[in-house]
């Protein structure tokens, strides 16, 4: 675990936490539905994020992707940091994705578990660059990524299926230096 806070820590799904997971997808539905692709019933279960968190651990050990979980002093789960599409050979590079808990926007929490994560990308997984997409309006996502040092590098149209509906996103790099 690294401190975020006094609060928050962060690390990375383990099997086991399903019912954290369920619990912060449930409380959090109204809040992330505008900014994530529209979720079955199911996903909000125990039993399907388990199988996700099984997954998760499974696409850390063969290297494709690591999703890291802010988890409150109390063990809630207020927020995740997905580090998805590793992809080496000439590229080093993968795509940032990250929610915090309504409770939690606001409080410097975001940006904090992002600059761990860029340093985790930077000095553990050896990546070269980190890509990220906001929607055009998410202008908190966009504070976040500025203040860690990303820049905007275009624009996508009709990036995601967001909420339902394919639309577009604002395109994000951060060259992280590594010394490979």
């Amino acid at each position: 675990m690294r401190p975020l806070d006094a609060e928050h820590s962060l690390r990375a799904v383990r099997t086991g936490d399903g019912a954290a997971l369920a619990r912060a997808y449930t409380a959090n539905r109204t809040h992330l539905a505008p900014w994530e692709p529209t979720r079955s019933a199911d996903f909000f279960t125990e039993e399907w994020q388990e199988n996700h968190a099984r997954q998760c651990v499974e696409d850390a050990a063969a290297g494709r992707s690591i999703r890291f979980l802010i988890e409150s002093h109390d063990g809630e789960i207020r927020g995740r940091m997905n580090i998805n599409n590793i992809v080496r050979g000439a590229f080093w590079s993968a795509d940032l994705g990250y929610w915090i808990d309504s409770s939690s926007t606001g409080r410097g929490l975001a940006t904090r578990a992002v600059a761990q994560v860029l340093d985790y990308a930077r000095s553990e997984l050896r990546l070269h660059r980190m890509q990220a997409a906001t929607l055009l309006h998410n202008l908190g996502s966009q504070r976040v990524l500025a203040a860690n040092g990303f820049e905007q590098i275009g624009t996508a149209p009709e990036y995601l299926k967001i909420a339902g509906e394919w639309q577009d996103h604002l395109l994000f790099q951060r060259i992280l230096r590594s010394h490979r």
